[in-house]
């Protein structure tokens, strides 16, 4: 019997094939060999020589390979809709002079707001928007971009842009440059409708139907620097972003690179259309950090929309003083969910005051639609036009109720009520200590100029709930719980019945520097 063993009876052994490689590993090995840029002539065992790629059937897979490994680009986009962008110049008179160094650091924001402090507009090429040059009555340039949105020469960049110019100028894709006249801006939006003359058939931009999805492709097109038109990519980083401008706040966040120049320039979607326009960026150096801000264009098609009607837009208005329902609100109010808008006071005699909307009353839905939170709810009315009706949802008191209301006109200009309790807590008794909140009361009316209802804070522990709450000297407690106090008495019960109705925090209105909100207060056990 012999030992020898047939290995090619073994599992294992395979004979060996023509040729080397399968079909499938001619398509990868393709494609490596066109990523890589080499020129290859053929490869196979060298006693059959054999031109792969010069078969059909192989440049067939080849060309396939490529067309997938191709990177994609925008070329196609930008060749379409990058005529209908413009260069926006703007003259006008120097307001302020610069300092003695040099450096003019004016901002066009109110001193002490987030967007004074943290944003920083991009119109202008020194950091200033909108201005470049010397001293004190001087005629300054601004630039900034824009785009056409129709033919026959209208145009959108933002306000700030052209915000007091006594000339404007564009320039257009092709070198062109015209004359243009603002139609109409909107400061709270940040837009302008401007109007090119010279010519009936321009290039111009659609704006988007549709709101774009967080990930999707952007491309920023606009005149940064001064420096021509310019396209960068990115992608949409976030949306319904608030960056402490307004109440319309409800902008797309970006990462485009966008710097000074590009405002008020186009962010286009894959399609070539406008999704936004680019307003503002969040800059501590100046310089783009990834980070800009556009905005929605739904949002610019109703704004532009009145202003090319009657210059200016209006607004509906309910005269309330709103804000967000938190958690701790939510449970103080038997509420499952922190949704909706919390009234703080209404305003006398507005819309809301005559329906009978009361302080502490929730706004849950308008028209049938759910409100989020306080700002989509401000949105939502200042979409709408004055003198229409709404139905409003309203949580009033723990009971559902429906209240039909016909919308006022908001106005221009919002006057400023004087700080009257600034320093209300001086001259005041000592009061009364409240032990589980971490303050002291005393009755407003024995404490001058606090008015007469509510109880006056005198005290506040800094290591107590109300001090984590913003709770200080001189603020009046109006309610508690749901109920009118006068006495500290009074507020220790409204204290105690929440804790007997199982609440892990008391609800009270304030009024703090002639405004009112609501605060919930986590409730000490024991």
């Amino acid at each position: 019997m012999s030992d020898r063993i047939d290995l090619t009876n073994l599992p294992s052994y395979r004979q060996p094939r023509r040729s080397v490689f399968s079909a499938r590993r001619i398509a990868l090995m393709a494609s490596v060999v066109a990523g890589l840029g080499i020129a290859v002539h053929g490869f196979s065992p060298s006693t059959s020589p054999v031109d792969l790629f010069s078969s059909p059937a192989h440049a067939q897979v080849n060309n396939e390979v490529r067309k997938v490994e191709r990177p994609v680009g925008f070329a196609d986009v930008v060749e379409r809709v990058k005529p209908s962008v413009i260069s926006v110049k703007v003259n006008m008179k120097e307001k302020t002079a610069s300092n003695d160094d040099g450096d003019d650091s004016s901002s066009p924001f109110q001193p002490g707001s987030p967007m004074e402090r943290f944003f920083r507009r991009f119109g202008g090429p020194d950091g200033i928007p909108g201005l470049k040059g010397g001293g004190r009555g001087r005629v300054v340039q601004g630039q900034g971009s824009g785009f056409f949105i129709s033919a026959d020469g209208f145009a959108v960049t933002n306000n700030h842009v052209v915000d007091g110019a006594d000339k404007v100028e564009v320039t257009t894709d092709d070198g062109k440059t015209y004359t243009a006249k603002v139609i109409g801006t909107d400061q709270r939006t940040d837009l302008a409708l401007i109007k090119v003359e010279g010519s009936t058939n321009f290039p111009f931009a659609k704006l988007a139907d549709s709101k774009p999805r967080i990930g999707d492709w952007v491309l920023a097109v606009g005149n940064p620097f001064g420096l021509g038109g310019t396209v960068t990519a990115g992608i949409v980083s976030a949306s319904g972003r608030d960056i402490g401008n307004g109440p319309y706040d409800d902008f797309i966040q970006i990462d485009a690179p966008v710097n000074k120049g590009n405002s008020g320039g186009p962010a286009f979607d894959t399609n070539g259309e406008v999704m936004g326009v680019n307003t503002a960026i969040y800059s501590p150096s100046g310089g783009s950090v990834g980070i800009a801000f556009s905005i929605p264009a739904s949002t610019v098609k109703s704004v532009v929309a009145q202003l090319k009607d009657k210059g200016s837009v209006s607004r509906g208005w309910i005269g309330v003083q709103i804000q967000p329902v938190t958690s701790d609100i939510a449970d103080s109010l038997g509420m499952k969910k922190a949704e909706g808008a919390l009234v703080a006071e209404p305003q006398a005699n507005g819309p809301a005051a005559k329906a009978g909307i009361e302080s502490g009353d929730v706004i849950t839905s308008v028209n049938g639609e759910s409100v989020k939170d306080a700002r989509e709810l401000a949105r939502t009315i200042g979409g709408m036009a004055p003198g229409a009706t709404v139905k409003l949802n309203v949580l009033h008191k723990g009971q559902d109720k429906v209240v039909n209301l016909t919308l006022g006109q908001l106005p221009n200009t919002v006057e400023a009520k004087a700080d009257t309790d600034k320093d209300s807590g001086k001259g005041a008794s000592r009061g009364t200590d409240v032990p589980k909140l971490g303050m002291t009361v005393a009755p407003a009316d024995s404490v001058a100029g606090a008015g007469k209802e509510g109880v006056v804070v005198t005290e506040v522990d800094p290591k107590s709930a109300a001090a984590e709450r913003g709770f200080k000297e001189g603020d009046v407690i109006l309610e508690v719980g749901g109920k009118s106090v006068s006495t500290a008495g009074e507020v220790r019960d409204a204290i105690n019945t929440a804790r007997t109705d199982n609440k892990n925090s008391v609800l009270m209105r304030v009024k703090s520097g002639g405004q009112s909100r609501f605060v919930a207060v986590p409730i000490a056990k024991g």
